[in-house]
C-alpha cells in the first residue's frame, strides 16, 4: 500500500474531534447536524452496526435559541423508575437547572432507532459557556459549521465603524425627537 493510501486509510478511520458553536442556534436543528458527526454518518466507511463516529465538543450551550414559544410550551418527561415518579419540566425550567440538558436531550432525541445511541452520546462533550479544558481543546481539528449566521450587536460595534457607516436621511438641524 502506498503511502498517500495508507494515509487516507487512517484518515477514514481514525475518530476526529470536531467543536460547535451553539450561540442563536436551534437545538433541534443543530442535534441532526451533531448526529451525523456523532453516528459517523458524513464518512465513507459508515454503516449502522459500525460504531465510527466521531467526538463533537459542543460550546456555548446556554445561549441556545428556540423557535417561536417553545420555551414555554416543550415539556420535557422523566419518571425516575418509582410509583408517582413522573415528572414533567418545561424547558426554561430545565435550562434554569443545567444549561446543557436541552441540547443534550435534542441530540439524544435525533438518534431514535440507534441501538448504540448510549454509547454514541459518550462522545458528546457539552459546555455550557466557551471555557473548554486546554486538554479537550488540543484534541479538536475541525469546526461544524453554524446553521444560523449570528447578528452583531449594536452595542459590541465599535464607534468609528458607526459613524463611518452612511446614513439613510439627514435630519434638519431644529428637529426634535420624541
Amino acid at each position: 500500500m502506498s503511502l498517500t493510501k495508507r494515509v487516507q486509510q487512517w484518515a477514514t478511520f481514525a475518530r476526529t474531534w470536531h467543536i460547535y458553536d451553539c450561540t442563536w442556534q436551534n437545538p433541534f436543528e443543530s442535534a441532526k447536524v451533531i448526529k451525523s458527526h456523532l453516528m459517523g454518518l458524513h464518512k465513507p466507511i459508515y454503516h449502522p452496526m459500525n460504531d465510527c463516529g466521531d467526538h463533537v465538543v459542543v460550546i456555548n450551550t446556554k445561549e441556545i435559541a428556540l423557535p417561536g414559544d417553545e420555551w414555554i410550551k416543550r415539556v420535557y418527561f422523566h419518571h425516575t423508575g418509582y410509583p408517582g415518579g413522573a415528572s414533567w419540566t418545561l424547558a426554561w425550567q430545565l435550562h434554569e437547572k443545567d444549561k446543557t440538558m436541552v441540547m443534550k436531550k435534542a441530540v439524544y432525541n435525533s438518534m431514535d432507532g440507534n441501538l448504540q445511541r448510549r454509547h454514541t452520546m459518550q462522545r458528546l462533550h457539552l459546555f455550557a459557556d466557551d471555557q473548554v479544558p486546554k486538554e479537550i481543546l488540543d484534541n479538536v481539528t475541525s469546526q461544524i459549521r453554524q446553521l444560523r449566521q449570528v447578528p452583531q450587536r449594536l452595542d459590541h460595534i465599535d464607534k468609528e465603524t458607526l459613524e463611518s457607516f452612511p446614513a439613510i436621511m439627514d435630519y434638519p438641524k431644529d428637529y426634535i425627537l420624541r
